[in-house]
């Protein structure tokens, strides 16, 4: 893990934008002066904060959140900032595209949030034109070496906190286990590897890793497991994919679910809820006493988890629980840009730890509607 301050920032340039973007004397000088951070800071003050629309759940209070944060920048005075949404990831780099080509000289920042993996080449022209900037929850491979920092959370602590669990609950190697996916990007990776790395022996939670006895091997994990695929974070789309998965009541055997967010989990939840299953089917569901866990802090999964909500549901299940993935995480991010901007050391791979919530914790958490 790496540390960044502002003297030492070195962005990922050419020396011909150097030369360009920051009034190099000479193509030769900047190539000369690559090393050196004090040509690529930016001597603006203003900070664009780039986000998803703040359209409904943990992308809708990401924005709220960030709202937050950018007004409480402009009443410091030190700064300005603006909040900057997108709908799809065309008009998230038609957003970038836009800054650039205004005058580099006023901007201090970019913190973004990339909507998609496509955002690559938008962000690495942000490191191109010597802008700094930080990189929240979707974090690009490719050009992550660039951010000032990298904020994410753990997203391996995720898979890993929902296997805890299970194996807590009595889980055994080779158990048939069903994972609804988020999407195609890297968070669903690492909250896939998670969950199997933990079974393998090979990654803690809460400062433990699986006890001996319940080790799994690679060949279980490639026979026991099954994944959805992308759902798109939604929870219409899960509700229909169990609702159709049901329809084999081979698959009402299967004890464990590990949904990759609370959003999803609902999907189940409603499923169980509707008519859309067939009453022997969730007789069968039932009899397993199945456990479901989510993640990110939905208010609502939460009221399900502290027994407010699906109580003629849940009294059914072996268990509910979620695992913290906090979107009030932005308001680190656009901090960490700040800091940097203050002259202060900031952690380039900066990893929020979570948390497992359920029903005996609930209380100490506050869910996001």
């Amino acid at each position: 893990m790496s540390n960044i301050s502002r003297r030492s920032f070195v962005a990922a340039s050419s020396a011909s934008l150097l030369s360009v973007f920051l009034g190099a004397c000479s193509n030769d000088t900047a190539a000369d002066s690559g090393s050196d951070g004090d040509a690529a800071a930016a001597a603006g003050t203003h900070i664009y904060v780039l986000t998803a629309s703040p359209d409904h759940g943990w992308t809708g209070q990401v924005g709220v959140f960030a709202q937050e944060k950018v007004d409480e920048i402009n009443a410091a005075g030190t700064y300005t900032a603006e909040l900057q949404t997108a709908g799809a990831a065309a008009d998230q780099i038609a957003q970038v595209e836009d800054i650039l080509a205004g005058n580099l000289d006023d901007i201090a920042g970019i913190v973004i949030q990339p909507l998609d993996d496509t955002l690559q080449s938008a962000i690495q022209s942000i490191a191109d034109a010597g802008v700094p900037y930080v990189a929240f929850d979707r974090i690009i491979e490719a050009v992550q070496d660039s951010a000032v920092a990298n904020v994410k959370g753990d997203n391996e602590g995720i898979g890993a906190g929902s296997a805890a669990y299970f194996v807590e609950n009595g889980m055994q190697p080779g158990d048939a286990v069903y994972i609804y996916q988020g999407d195609t990007s890297s968070v669903t990776t690492l909250r896939d590897n998670g969950f199997t790395e933990y079974l393998l022996g090979n990654l803690e939670f809460n400062g433990s890793t699986v006890p001996e006895d319940q080790k799994w091997t690679q060949e279980q994990i490639d026979s026991a497991i099954t994944k959805s695929g992308a759902m798109n974070w939604s929870r219409s789309d899960t509700k229909a994919a169990f609702e159709s998965l049901l329809g084999d009541e081979a698959n009402a055997k299967i004890k464990w679910w590990y949904a990759e967010d609370d959003e999803l989990a609902m999907g189940i939840l409603e499923a169980l809820n509707g008519g859309g299953i067939s009453d022997s089917a969730k007789e069968a569901f039932y009899a397993t006493k199945p456990f479901i866990t989510g993640c990110g802090g939905l208010k609502e999964y939460y009221d399900v988890i502290g027994g407010e909500s699906y109580q003629d549901i849940v009294t059914n299940l072996g268990g509910v629980m979620s695992v913290t993935y906090s979107p009030s995480m932005i308001q680190t991010a656009i901090q960490d840009m700040v800091d940097y901007l203050d002259g202060k050391e900031v952690t380039q791979d900066h990893v929020i730890a979570c948390e497992n919530v359920t029903s005996e914790n609930v209380d100490e958490y506050v869910g996001f509607e």
